[in-house]
């Protein structure tokens, strides 16, 4: 091989091999290569002043469901929690006072129970938000991009759709896809508009499986009505910050087209940076037919989390 044709082969490899790495055109977004906030940058303070405004009442709803160690979970995912007195065997505690205190342990997954994923946590064949790779920022030891502590929290309008209310059903049937035409149509018909910068949240009244005499915890983790991938691409076109419901998964599990798993998690994180929650009770807000409202979150900022157990308040 002469000299020019080792020269030719060798560029020829070369790009093919930057062609395989090239990052996909959706890591390429507004916000810049070294963003890690995503949508949370429609946080704007003018919007968070306008959520504030939607507080009439002053009524606080709590969206975070109640989670155990019988809590179903995506697998493997459990906890679990142990009640001790430290040092306090045998004695009357500390001090003359006696002073005792209980301490808790807790062990198990962040990501179980009422929940926000992080940008860190849903990718495409191990790209994430931003173009990174599983080895640029997702080491064991914690996320050194992206975690939930870069996050201050996240506060603005919330909207509320009833999809249970929208297919006149008492609980909507597993597999059901919320797709565009419906989320269209249930605001619509809920007399609310979708914006840039909400924080949507889907009831389907799912987590009846989870109470009373009839209670169906194996079928309430085994699939769900959600999300559908057309609904997801409708609600990243919006601009919204977060999108939630009362599901363990947030979008419709089996998927509308067999063999793929979690699409609309891809289109909303890392090819959006919108924010997942999940396990939301919204039965309350149903029940008061509160469609707007003023939505407030602060999670615990662990260093390098990809997710975390939440409460996120409602207020209207």
């Amino acid at each position: 091989m002469t000299g020019l044709a080792a020269v030719a082969l060798a560029a020829s490899i070369g790009a093919a091999a930057a062609q395989e790495t090239a990052p996909p055109e959706w890591a390429d977004h507004r916000w810049g290569a070294e963003d890690e906030l995503g949508a949370a940058n429609h946080m704007t303070a003018e919007r968070v002043k306008l959520a504030a405004e939607l507080v009439t009442d002053g009524k606080v709803y709590s969206l975070g469901m109640i989670v155990g160690s019988d809590t179903p979970a995506f697998p493997p995912r459990s906890l679990s929690v142990t009640v001790l007195q430290p040092g306090q065997n045998g004695n009357s505690g500390l001090g003359e006072n006696k002073f005792t205190y209980n301490d808790d342990i807790f062990m198990g997954w962040l990501g179980i129970g009422p929940q926000i994923d992080g940008l860190g946590h849903a990718g495409v064949d191990h790209v994430y938000y931003g173009g990174r790779t599983y080895a640029d920022f997702a080491p064991a030891s914690g996320l050194s991009q992206l975690g939930l502590e870069k996050l201050p929290g996240l506060v603005g309008r919330g909207v509320m759709l009833d999809m249970a209310e929208y297919f006149g059903t008492d609980m909507v049937e597993e597999g059901t896809a919320y797709t565009a035409e419906d989320i269209k149509a249930a605001a619509e018909a809920q007399s609310v508009e979708l914006r840039e910068g909400d924080v949507v949240l889907f009831n389907s009244n799912w987590m009846d499986l989870l109470e009373g005499d009839n209670a169906d915890p194996e079928r309430f983790g085994a699939a769900e009505p959600g999300l559908g991938v057309s609904g997801a691409e409708y609600l990243a076109e919006i601009g919204v910050m977060a999108v939630g419901a009362d599901t363990w998964g947030m979008e419709v599990v089996p998927a509308e087209v067999e063999g793929e798993a979690f699409r609309a998690h891809q289109i909303l994180q890392p090819e959006n940076g919108i924010y997942i929650l999940e396990n939301m009770d919204t039965r309350a807000l149903a029940a008061d037919d509160v469609h707007e409202f003023m939505f407030v979150l602060g999670q615990a900022r662990v260093k390098g989390a990809v997710q975390m157990i939440i409460n996120p308040i409602a207020i209207r």
